[in-house]
C-alpha cells in the first residue's frame, strides 16, 4: 500500500467514525484485521488516532473558512478528506502541504460530487494562505 491508498483508507476510517459513532480503536481494529497497510500502518494508525484526538480543533479551523456555510451541511465524506489534509497541514511537518491538497482534491474527484473538488481545494487554499502568512502560530 503506497501514501495514496493510506489517506483514501484514512478518508474511509473517518468517514466510518463520523457516521457510526463507534469507537475509534474499534475501528482501527477492524481494518487492520481485513487489510494489510504494510509500511503504512504507523501512518494510518498515528493520523487517525491525531484526528480523532483533534477533532474539535480541525472542526473549528475549517469552520473559520466556511462561508455562508454550516460544518453540518458539509457532505461526510467531504468533512472526513478536509480532516485528513487540515491535520496533515497542522499538524505534520514530514508532508508538504502541496501535496496534502493535492492527494485531497484527488480523493474527491473520486469519492465525491463535482463540485466537491473545487471547494475543498479553496478552504486548503485559504488554510495554507493563512498557515504561510501567520507562521507555526496554529495552536490557538
Amino acid at each position: 500500500m503506497n501514501r495514496t491508498q493510506a489517506r483514501e483508507w484514512l478518508v474511509k476510517l473517518l468517514y466510518q467514525f463520523d457516521v457510526s459513532k463507534s469507537e475509534p480503536s474499534d475501528i482501527l481494529n477492524r481494518f487492520f484485521e481485513n487489510n494489510d497497510p504494510e509500511e503504512e500502518k504507523d501512518y494510518i494508525e498515528k493520523t487517525f488516532y491525531g484526528i480523532v484526538e483533534n477533532v474539535n480543533n480541525i472542526d473549528d479551523r475549517i469552520k473559520k473558512y466556511l462561508k455562508n456555510w454550516d460544518i453540518n451541511r458539509i457532505a461526510k465524506i467531504d468533512l472526513a478528506i478536509m480532516r485528513c489534509s487540515f491535520y496533515e497541514i497542522l499538524y505534520c511537518d514530514d508532508i508538504p502541504n502541496s501535496v496534502s491538497i493535492n492527494e485531497a482534491v484527488e480523493i474527491a474527484k473520486k469519492y465525491s460530487t463535482e463540485k466537491s473538488p473545487s471547494f475543498i481545494n479553496g478552504i486548503l487554499g485559504s488554510l495554507v494562505k493563512d498557515f504561510n502568512n501567520d507562521g507555526d502560530n496554529y495552536d490557538n
